[in-house]
């Protein structure tokens, strides 16, 4: 019955040397060189996102540490092996050396006095004793200073990694006593191709747009994009597809924000709202729909600076020839003007007691605002008209200049008679 049990992928691919880390190189390496030449710091700290790997890293240095195939500074680095006893029982968290705290839940002094009385005695059956404390930031300012004395100068056969999420939280004088490494968010094209190999291995077929997707939504964390795959392939039963995963994430059509971006640069506000509307029907969140608005106006805009080659990477072919076709409609200039209108409205939609009317408001002035004339356009509008009027003044009669008074574009005349003193004069004045 056990062995039918299921693993989640998170847990059933979690790496389990530095060669299975992902987009962590830099800091894999560093570790790696410093086991090798004997170089071991007192305390890590370990810095990232959420599922990036700060708690697998942090017990892939234990094993490293710890491991009985593996010799310190003997000047070349092995891979732990996973198979002996010491890397088997701290893969299950069971080792009697290397002991993880959560910080979240044992915050107190008292959790930190417990810790460091265990401190002075030697590993069991490990070259070091290691102490992986997750969620450092949140131990109290007593935890921290009680342990500001043992991390510094701490027992040869000692050895502190810290973990967490909020490194600004961490006193300035534990940081100080800490190598730090800020693990990166993963690219997304990294994300879909270690997803493939997981679906290769798990013989489930899926199509390249259903991994930008997931990729994509995952936001640089391997173990939510993990989790997604999981669901995606739960759900699917079998292929899983494009369509699947967009229904399943409850993503809003990037194709569908566009058109409805290309309505509200057009001022077409009637038709940008009945798009909204069938949008917010489909059960789209408004704050979704807005925070999605402002991502592809950022997308919009780097196409016009020739910077959106990455954007390949994480959008399928349909969706960039989108972006790129309504690209070529646009100005950098009212781009700017736009996402700037649309950040600003960001508070409104998060605070208001109805997010969709106040979307609908916000939608309506950038629909307004968006086809005004460009300044230069403006200035040009209106020295036309001072000629035309100076022209008429010199070759016209009183009768003639009555008849021939020139048309003013009706954006340029509301935002002339808009600023008192701005009025153009005409020979009649």
């Amino acid at each position: 019955m056990d062995e039918q049990r299921h693993i989640p992928l998170p847990l059933k691919y979690r790496p389990n040397n530095f060669a299975e880390l992902i987009g962590q190189e830099l800091m894999a390496q560093t570790i790696k060189n410093a086991i090798k030449l004997n170089r071991i710091a007192n305390a890590y700290l370990l810095t990232g996102v959420r599922g990036v790997g700060k708690t697998t890293t942090a017990r892939i240095i234990a094993k490293a540490l710890n491991c009985n195939e593996v010799t310190l500074g003997n000047g070349e680095f092995k891979e732990p092996c996973s198979k002996c006893d010491n890397c088997i029982a701290i893969g299950e968290s069971r080792s009697i050396d290397v002991l993880e705290m959560d910080a979240a839940s044992r915050t107190g002094i008292s959790d930190i006095r417990e810790l460091i009385d265990g401190v002075q005695y030697a590993p069991v059956s490990s070259n070091y004793k290691v102490y992986i404390i997750d969620e450092v930031h949140m131990l109290s300012n007593a935890a921290f200073n009680g342990l500001l004395k043992t991390l510094e100068e701490p027992p040869k056969h000692v050895k502190f990694i810290f973990a967490t999420t909020e490194v600004r939280k961490i006193p300035a004088t534990i940081l100080s006593r800490c190598q730090r490494y800020d693990l990166k968010r993963i690219e997304p094209h990294e994300l879909s191709d270690f997803f493939k190999s997981i679906c290769d291995k798990e013989a489930v077929p899926i199509e390249d747009g259903a991994l930008k997707i997931i990729s994509r939504a995952a936001e640089g964390s391997v173990r939510d994009g993990l989790s997604l795959l999981d669901q995606a392939i739960a759900y699917s039963e079998s292929n899983i597809t494009e369509a699947l995963v967009k229904d399943m994430i409850g993503l809003n059509d990037p194709i569908e924000i566009l058109n409805l971006v290309s309505l509200l640069m057009e001022g077409q506000t009637l038709a940008a709202l009945e798009k909204l509307n069938l949008l917010y029907e489909g059960g789209a969140d408004p704050l979704l729909i807005l925070r999605d608005l402002i991502h592809f106006v950022h997308y919009l805009t780097l196409f016009k600076v020739d910077a959106a080659e990455s954007l390949k990477l994480s959008h399928t072919e349909a969706e960039f020839k989108a972006f790129e076709e309504l690209a070529t409609k646009l100005q950098v200039g009212t781009l700017s003007m736009v996402w700037q209108m649309l950040h600003k409205g960001l508070g409104e939609v998060s605070n208001t007691f109805s997010p969709i009317s106040a979307l609908e408001m916000l939608l309506i002035r950038i629909a307004y605002t968006a086809d005004i004339p460009h300044p230069n356009e403006l200035i040009e509008e209106i020295s036309r008209i001072i000629e035309e009027d100076e022209t008429l003044a010199v070759e016209t009669t009183p009768a003639q200049k009555q008849s021939s008074v020139p048309k003013i574009d009706p954006k340029v005349q509301e935002i002339i008679d808009f600023f008192p003193g701005a009025e153009v004069e005409t020979s009649d004045n």
